[in-house]
Protein backbone atom coordinates (compact mmCIF):
# COMPACT_ATOMS: atom_id res chain seq x y z
CA UNK A 1 0.00 0.00 0.00
CA UNK A 2 1.36 3.39 -1.06
CA UNK A 3 -1.57 5.48 -0.85
CA UNK A 4 -4.52 6.08 1.75
CA UNK A 5 -7.65 8.56 0.61
CA UNK A 6 -9.87 9.30 3.89
CA UNK A 7 -12.92 10.98 3.40
CA UNK A 8 -13.73 13.43 6.83
CA UNK A 9 -17.47 13.41 7.90
CA UNK A 10 -18.65 10.38 8.57
CA UNK A 11 -15.69 8.15 8.30
CA UNK A 12 -12.41 10.05 9.54
CA UNK A 13 -14.70 11.99 12.19
CA UNK A 14 -16.70 10.16 14.84
CA UNK A 15 -21.08 11.29 14.88
CA UNK A 16 -20.26 14.44 17.19
CA UNK A 17 -17.32 15.62 14.64
CA UNK A 18 -14.53 14.65 16.79
CA UNK A 19 -11.48 12.97 15.58
CA UNK A 20 -10.96 9.55 17.41
CA UNK A 21 -7.22 9.71 18.81
CA UNK A 22 -7.41 5.72 17.71
CA UNK A 23 -7.51 7.03 14.17
CA UNK A 24 -5.00 9.76 14.47
CA UNK A 25 -2.40 7.48 16.10
CA UNK A 26 -3.11 5.13 12.82
CA UNK A 27 -2.55 7.87 9.86
CA UNK A 28 0.52 8.55 12.21
CA UNK A 29 1.66 5.21 12.02
CA UNK A 30 1.08 4.66 8.28
CA UNK A 31 2.59 8.52 7.37
CA UNK A 32 5.63 6.66 9.51
CA UNK A 33 5.84 3.79 7.36
CA UNK A 34 6.76 6.09 4.24
CA UNK A 35 2.61 5.79 3.34
CA UNK A 36 0.53 8.88 2.09
CA UNK A 37 -2.03 9.67 3.65
CA UNK A 38 -4.60 12.38 1.81
CA UNK A 39 -7.88 13.47 3.07
CA UNK A 40 -10.54 13.48 0.09
CA UNK A 41 -13.47 15.50 1.33
CA UNK A 42 -16.02 17.39 0.13
CA UNK A 43 -14.78 20.13 2.50
CA UNK A 44 -13.30 22.88 1.09
CA UNK A 45 -9.50 23.68 1.91
CA UNK A 46 -9.40 26.02 5.45
CA UNK A 47 -12.39 23.71 6.86
CA UNK A 48 -10.83 20.31 6.10
CA UNK A 49 -7.41 21.89 7.47
CA UNK A 50 -9.07 22.25 10.88
CA UNK A 51 -8.97 18.34 10.92
CA UNK A 52 -5.29 17.97 9.40
CA UNK A 53 -3.68 20.07 11.77
CA UNK A 54 -5.12 17.75 14.77
CA UNK A 55 -3.32 14.81 12.92
CA UNK A 56 -0.19 16.00 13.35
CA UNK A 57 1.28 14.27 9.87
CA UNK A 58 2.07 14.98 6.77
CA UNK A 59 -0.74 14.98 4.47
CA UNK A 60 -2.46 15.49 0.80
CA UNK A 61 -5.69 17.55 0.93
CA UNK A 62 -7.94 16.66 -1.86
CA UNK A 63 -11.37 19.54 -1.21
CA UNK A 64 -14.27 20.67 -2.82
CA UNK A 65 -14.82 17.29 -4.31
CA UNK A 66 -11.95 16.93 -6.08
CA UNK A 67 -11.43 20.24 -7.41
CA UNK A 68 -8.26 20.98 -5.26
CA UNK A 69 -5.43 19.33 -4.51
CA UNK A 70 -3.04 21.18 -2.02
CA UNK A 71 -0.22 20.07 0.24
CA UNK A 72 -0.62 21.00 3.97
CA UNK A 73 1.63 24.34 3.23
CA UNK A 74 -1.22 25.74 0.79
CA UNK A 75 0.90 24.33 -2.63
CA UNK A 76 -1.71 24.27 -5.03
CA UNK A 77 -0.82 20.59 -7.89
CA UNK A 78 -4.50 20.89 -9.34
CA UNK A 79 -7.13 22.78 -9.29
CA UNK A 80 -10.55 22.99 -11.62
CA UNK A 81 -13.12 25.93 -11.25
CA UNK A 82 -16.52 25.88 -11.96
CA UNK A 83 -17.33 28.55 -14.81
CA UNK A 84 -19.07 31.18 -13.86
CA UNK A 85 -21.54 31.46 -16.46
CA UNK A 86 -22.39 27.79 -15.38
CA UNK A 87 -22.70 28.90 -11.61
CA UNK A 88 -24.99 31.56 -13.11
CA UNK A 89 -27.22 29.07 -14.37
CA UNK A 90 -27.24 26.74 -11.42
CA UNK A 91 -28.23 30.08 -9.46
CA UNK A 92 -31.16 30.25 -11.46
CA UNK A 93 -32.52 26.70 -11.70
CA UNK A 94 -32.12 26.59 -8.18
CA UNK A 95 -34.13 29.81 -7.19
CA UNK A 96 -36.40 28.23 -5.15
CA UNK A 97 -33.59 27.23 -2.87
CA UNK A 98 -32.36 30.55 -2.40
CA UNK A 99 -32.19 30.19 1.20
CA UNK A 100 -29.94 27.05 1.28
CA UNK A 101 -27.32 28.10 -1.10
CA UNK A 102 -23.77 29.26 -1.03
CA UNK A 103 -21.40 30.21 -3.71
CA UNK A 104 -17.86 28.81 -2.59
CA UNK A 105 -14.81 30.42 -3.71
CA UNK A 106 -10.65 29.81 -3.70
CA UNK A 107 -10.15 33.01 -1.87
CA UNK A 108 -7.14 33.33 0.58
CA UNK A 109 -9.35 33.69 4.17
CA UNK A 110 -12.60 36.31 3.72
CA UNK A 111 -15.73 35.87 1.10
CA UNK A 112 -14.71 32.51 0.57
CA UNK A 113 -18.20 31.71 1.32
CA UNK A 114 -21.17 33.56 0.21
CA UNK A 115 -24.27 33.41 1.21
CA UNK A 116 -27.61 35.52 0.01
CA UNK A 117 -29.48 34.71 2.82
CA UNK A 118 -28.22 33.52 6.30
CA UNK A 119 -30.52 30.46 7.22
CA UNK A 120 -30.74 29.75 11.11
CA UNK A 121 -33.20 27.35 11.23
CA UNK A 122 -31.50 24.42 10.81
CA UNK A 123 -28.77 23.81 13.91
CA UNK A 124 -26.51 21.79 11.48
CA UNK A 125 -26.02 24.71 9.21
CA UNK A 126 -26.26 27.62 12.33
CA UNK A 127 -22.90 25.42 13.42
CA UNK A 128 -21.32 25.73 10.47
CA UNK A 129 -22.00 29.49 10.25
CA UNK A 130 -20.20 29.90 13.89
CA UNK A 131 -17.32 27.83 12.74
CA UNK A 132 -16.47 29.39 9.58
CA UNK A 133 -17.72 32.90 10.11
CA UNK A 134 -14.22 34.47 9.43
CA UNK A 135 -14.79 33.04 5.90
CA UNK A 136 -18.09 33.90 5.33
CA UNK A 137 -19.61 37.16 3.15
CA UNK A 138 -22.95 38.03 1.77
CA UNK A 139 -24.22 38.84 -1.68
CA UNK A 140 -27.83 40.11 -2.65
CA UNK A 141 -28.66 39.08 -5.08
CA UNK A 142 -26.54 35.83 -4.73
CA UNK A 143 -25.66 35.94 -8.75
CA UNK A 144 -23.91 39.30 -8.18
CA UNK A 145 -21.04 37.35 -6.54
CA UNK A 146 -19.89 35.86 -9.61
CA UNK A 147 -17.29 38.05 -10.49
CA UNK A 148 -14.39 35.32 -11.02
CA UNK A 149 -14.89 31.42 -11.41
CA UNK A 150 -16.03 29.69 -8.30
CA UNK A 151 -15.33 25.96 -6.99
CA UNK A 152 -18.82 25.45 -6.81
CA UNK A 153 -22.39 26.35 -5.89
CA UNK A 154 -23.54 24.23 -2.28
CA UNK A 155 -27.12 23.80 -1.47
CA UNK A 156 -28.18 22.33 2.20
CA UNK A 157 -31.08 21.42 4.12
CA UNK A 158 -33.44 18.48 4.85
CA UNK A 159 -33.13 15.77 3.27
CA UNK A 160 -36.59 15.65 1.26
CA UNK A 161 -35.81 19.25 0.30
CA UNK A 162 -32.51 18.70 -1.13
CA UNK A 163 -33.85 15.41 -2.54
CA UNK A 164 -36.29 17.59 -4.69
CA UNK A 165 -33.91 19.93 -5.80
CA UNK A 166 -30.90 17.16 -6.84
CA UNK A 167 -33.34 15.43 -8.89
CA UNK A 168 -33.88 18.93 -10.91
CA UNK A 169 -30.31 19.70 -10.82
CA UNK A 170 -29.19 16.20 -12.43
CA UNK A 171 -31.84 16.28 -14.91
CA UNK A 172 -29.97 19.57 -16.13
CA UNK A 173 -26.75 18.16 -15.22
CA UNK A 174 -25.62 16.62 -19.32
CA UNK A 175 -26.97 19.58 -20.72
CA UNK A 176 -25.13 22.50 -18.52
CA UNK A 177 -22.12 21.12 -17.99
CA UNK A 178 -21.41 20.80 -14.49
CA UNK A 179 -21.51 17.72 -12.22
CA UNK A 180 -23.40 16.94 -9.00
CA UNK A 181 -22.00 15.37 -5.78
CA UNK A 182 -24.47 14.41 -3.09
CA UNK A 183 -23.70 13.96 1.00
CA UNK A 184 -27.11 12.34 2.76
CA UNK A 185 -27.01 12.27 6.63
CA UNK A 186 -30.51 10.07 7.08
CA UNK A 187 -30.05 10.43 10.70
CA UNK A 188 -29.73 13.99 11.14
CA UNK A 189 -32.24 14.58 8.12
CA UNK A 190 -29.58 16.92 6.60
CA UNK A 191 -27.88 16.66 3.11
CA UNK A 192 -25.50 18.72 0.95
CA UNK A 193 -25.48 18.67 -2.94
CA UNK A 194 -22.50 20.54 -4.39
CA UNK A 195 -22.53 21.77 -7.85
CA UNK A 196 -18.81 21.55 -9.26
CA UNK A 197 -16.71 21.43 -12.48
CA UNK A 198 -17.69 18.27 -15.26
CA UNK A 199 -14.60 16.66 -15.03
CA UNK A 200 -13.97 16.92 -10.79
CA UNK A 201 -14.99 14.07 -8.41
CA UNK A 202 -13.01 12.80 -5.25
CA UNK A 203 -12.83 9.99 -7.62
CA UNK A 204 -10.82 11.71 -11.03
CA UNK A 205 -8.62 13.57 -8.34
CA UNK A 206 -7.85 10.44 -6.75
CA UNK A 207 -6.86 8.68 -10.32
CA UNK A 208 -5.22 12.05 -11.27
CA UNK A 209 -3.21 12.01 -8.08
CA UNK A 210 -1.99 8.71 -8.12
CA UNK A 211 -0.61 8.70 -11.74
CA UNK A 212 1.08 11.80 -11.08
CA UNK A 213 3.11 10.01 -8.20
CA UNK A 214 3.69 6.98 -10.62
CA UNK A 215 0.90 4.87 -8.58
CA UNK A 216 -1.35 2.20 -9.53
CA UNK A 217 -4.44 1.39 -9.07
CA UNK A 218 -3.63 -1.74 -6.61
CA UNK A 219 -1.66 0.21 -4.63
CA UNK A 220 -3.99 2.82 -3.31
CA UNK A 221 -6.97 2.28 -0.79
CA UNK A 222 -9.72 4.63 0.29
CA UNK A 223 -12.20 4.62 3.16
CA UNK A 224 -15.72 6.27 2.33
CA UNK A 225 -18.81 6.60 3.99
CA UNK A 226 -21.88 8.63 1.27
CA UNK A 227 -22.75 8.59 -1.84
CA UNK A 228 -20.03 11.33 -3.06
CA UNK A 229 -17.02 8.44 -2.06
CA UNK A 230 -19.02 6.09 -4.35
CA UNK A 231 -15.98 7.28 -7.56
CA UNK A 232 -12.99 7.48 -5.11
CA UNK A 233 -14.29 3.78 -3.92
CA UNK A 234 -14.35 2.67 -7.48
CA UNK A 235 -11.05 3.87 -8.61
CA UNK A 236 -9.18 2.41 -4.79
CA UNK A 237 -7.70 -1.87 -5.25
CA UNK A 238 -9.01 -2.16 -2.04
CA UNK A 239 -12.16 -0.11 -1.17
CA UNK A 240 -13.62 -0.15 2.44
CA UNK A 241 -17.12 1.24 3.55
CA UNK A 242 -17.76 2.24 7.07
CA UNK A 243 -19.88 0.54 9.09
CA UNK A 244 -22.23 3.24 9.38
CA UNK A 245 -22.24 4.12 5.50
CA UNK A 246 -24.97 4.85 3.76
CA UNK A 247 -26.62 1.19 1.92
CA UNK A 248 -25.77 2.07 -1.59
CA UNK A 249 -22.63 1.16 -1.39
CA UNK A 250 -23.08 -2.14 0.41
CA UNK A 251 -24.36 -3.03 -3.18
CA UNK A 252 -20.88 -3.47 -4.46
CA UNK A 253 -19.37 -6.37 -2.14
CA UNK A 254 -16.58 -3.80 -0.95
CA UNK A 255 -14.45 -4.32 2.35
CA UNK A 256 -16.62 -3.26 5.44
CA UNK A 257 -14.67 -1.63 8.35
CA UNK A 258 -16.39 -0.28 11.77
CA UNK A 259 -18.60 2.25 12.08
CA UNK A 260 -16.89 6.08 12.57
CA UNK A 261 -18.20 5.83 16.12
CA UNK A 262 -15.70 2.67 16.83
CA UNK A 263 -12.81 3.38 15.05
CA UNK A 264 -12.94 2.19 12.04
CA UNK A 265 -10.80 3.80 9.63
CA UNK A 266 -7.85 2.86 12.71
CA UNK A 267 -9.03 -0.95 12.18
CA UNK A 268 -8.70 -0.81 8.28
CA UNK A 269 -5.29 1.03 8.39
CA UNK A 270 -3.92 -1.73 10.68
CA UNK A 271 -5.50 -4.86 8.73
CA UNK A 272 -5.93 -3.42 5.08
CA UNK A 273 -2.40 -0.93 4.98
CA UNK A 274 0.13 -2.19 7.76
CA UNK A 275 -0.63 -5.60 6.86
CA UNK A 276 -1.01 -7.07 3.47
CA UNK A 277 -4.59 -7.88 1.65
CA UNK A 278 -5.41 -8.64 -1.53
CA UNK A 279 -7.22 -6.27 -3.56
CA UNK A 280 -10.89 -6.64 -4.41
CA UNK A 281 -12.37 -7.73 -7.32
Amino acid sequence: MKLIALDIDGTLLDSRWTLPEANRVAIAEATRRGIEVALVTGRRYDFAMTIALQIGAPLTMIVSNGAIIRTQDGETHLRHLLPRETAARVLEITRSWRDSTGVIFDRLRENQVILEVFATDDPIRSAYYARNKEFIGQAVPLESCLTEDPLQVMLSGKVESMREVEAILRAAEAAEGFKVASTVYESRDFSMIDVIHPQCSKGAALAEWAALRGMNRNEVMAVGDNHNDLEMLSFAGVPVVMGNCVPELRNFGWHETASNDHNGVAAAIELFALREVAPCG
